[in-house]
């Protein structure tokens, strides 16, 4: 990993470089404006809106992220419908070969991806590299596709059979999130082009730095111009996509309120919509579990990443005598490093922006009102070199009822909820009652 704090150059298009990226949380000096990429070419674009991006360690600015012109995400899915016909002519052999080439460039940039992550996200930078690693596992299994791509012959009688043949659907969209700024792009982008589509990505307004990287190593590995293009902005952005018509399906990943509107307003313009909304994930911890074991896997499970993922263990159901080890996964969660993601042995980086540490310090307070226990308090974390950051530490709330608002809502930050109940079957009842049904993990040697 370069040792040098990174000094961006007015004549690049993006503020790293192989060799050159941020290892640190110093502030730019000469931040870069974000740009849109067209046909294979970073493009300024010339918007008169623009969204601040700031470091949520420092919140120092990093970047100005553009709301993309009209005739900019017109461009964008022109790109892609013009290169679409040859893209899906291309052989998959050829296809592939491309991949394979993107992959290795995905490796070789690692770190560097990593560093944009921390950054603008604000992970520590072992799970920034955790990020990467998760989707370049999905365009490693892209390469492998060509198995999944044939189609069937079916003899349905003696004088008849049937053919089926799989087809690319065309121009595809991604609308990504802010909490995994890599892995999100890379579910889609591997699988969507190999099988013959081209793309148009709208990456997290928050931090778009990583997908930025990724366009720059898709045109390096020869993906030709338009089949991947990607364009910026918030509501404006989405509600293009949602409403073209040359875009034939759209992948979110986000919160529950954004993700039902585009399926239901997708849906209805006849896109295929594939939305990944909201969660309350819950543990039950039974008696007879490994107490060491459990404590370790909590603490990373509800601490990890801020408590920013759709996996987060949020919710823990403690059945019979368990409720007591509550004090030990407290222990456990107030020797985590909180600092900011470039620091050495950092754990528990900045959530995302003020405006959520505010969202769950709101929630922490609306447990206390309405007669929660806050056995540990992560409100006003401020680490030593970062009081300007958006931290909040790691919080466990106790006494916690299912008609209570930090139960009810999800919290998306490093707030463990504890409910206690006496037997398997009331907290398997108490977990199939909420609304969220994303994971149930039961800790147990039996189960």
């Amino acid at each position: 990993m370069s040792s040098r704090q990174l000094k961006p150059a007015t004549a690049s298009a993006l503020q790293s470089t192989a060799t050159e990226y941020p290892t640190t949380h110093e502030q730019i000096q000469q931040p870069i404006d974000t740009q849109n990429f067209l046909d294979n070419e970073f493009v300024a674009s010339k918007a008169t809106q623009w969204i601040d991006l700031h470091d949520p360690a420092t919140n120092n600015l990093v970047t100005r992220v553009p709301q993309s012109t009209d005739e900019e995400l017109k461009a964008a899915v022109a790109s892609a419908e013009k290169a679409f016909p040859a893209w899906k002519a291309t052989s998959l052999l050829a296809r592939q070969q491309i991949m394979f080439k993107f992959v290795a460039l995905i490796r070789e940039h690692w770190d560097r991806l990593a560093a944009s992550i921390t950054l603008e996200q604000g992970k520590t930078f072992a799970d920034a590299r955790g990020d990467v690693l998760r989707g370049l596992q999905v365009a490693e299994t892209a390469c492998g596709i060509t198995t999944q791509l044939t189609g069937e012959v079916l003899e349905v009688a003696k004088d008849m059979e049937t053919r089926s043949y799989k087809e690319p659907l065309g121009v595809v969209a991604a609308i990504c999130p802010f909490n995994f700024p890599a892995m999100i792009p890379l579910w889609v982008i591997p699988t969507a082009t190999i099988t013959g589509n081209t793309v148009v990505v709208k990456p997290s307004e928050r931090d778009p730095g990583a997908m930025m990287i990724l366009c720059e190593l898709a045109e390096k590995a020869g993906f030709p111009p338009g089949v991947i293009n990607v364009v910026h902005g918030a509501a404006k952005t989405v509600d293009f996509i949602i409403d073209e018509p040359a875009i034939k399906a759209i992948s979110f990943v986000g919160s529950n309120k954004a993700g039902e509107y585009i399926f239901t307003r997708g849906s209805a313009n006849g896109k295929r919509v594939q939305a990944n909304l909201g969660a309350k994930n819950h543990a039950a911890v039974l008696p007879d579990c490994n107490r060491n074991a459990t404590i370790n896997a909590i603490a990373g499970a509800a601490f990890g990443a801020a408590g920013q993922r759709c996996m987060a263990l949020s919710t823990v159901v403690f059945v019979g005598e368990t409720k007591s080890w509550v004090d030990d996964i407290a222990d456990r969660a107030k020797a985590l490093n909180v600092n900011g993601g470039f620091e050495k042995d950092a754990e528990l980086g900045p959530v995302i922006s003020p405006q959520a540490k505010e969202k769950i310090e709101g929630l922490i307070t609306s447990a206390e009102k309405e007669g929660a226990t806050i056995v540990l308090d992560g409100r006003g974390c401020k680490p030593a070199n970062y009081p300007n950051g958006n931290f909040v530490g790691p919080t466990i709330i106790t006494n916690v009822t299912k008609d209570m608002t930090c139960y009810k809502e999800e919290i998306f930050g490093p707030v463990l909820v504890c409910l206690s109940v006496d037997t398997l079957e009331e907290a398997v009842d108490l977990i199939n009652s909420n609304e969220y049904g994303n994971v149930i993990t039961p800790l147990s040697t039996l189960i």
